[in-house]
């Protein structure tokens, strides 16, 4: 799958990943998917729902090592 941007959002407790996510979402045009890398346990519940409360795609959450990555199709 084609990433077209990637944040970390490592070390940031909520809200600070979504907020992140949100602005880098903003900045991309439709059909784009964003990375987002994060340590947040928080993030398993918080990211899925910021997705689909803006009508994002979550394309899949994964763990990679102590990280959670997490794929986003903006709308």
């Amino acid at each position: 799958m084609q990433v077209d941007k990637e944040i970390d959002a490592s070390g940031l407790a909520c809200p600070m990943p979504i907020v992140k996510t949100k602005k880098a979402l903003d900045a991309m045009a439709s059909g784009q998917v964003l990375r987002v890398l994060g340590t947040d346990p928080g993030s398993l519940d918080d990211m899925p729902a910021f997705a689909q409360s803006g009508g994002h795609t979550l394309i899949s959450a994964t763990e990679e090592g102590e990280r959670f990555v997490f794929l986003i199709r903006k709308k």
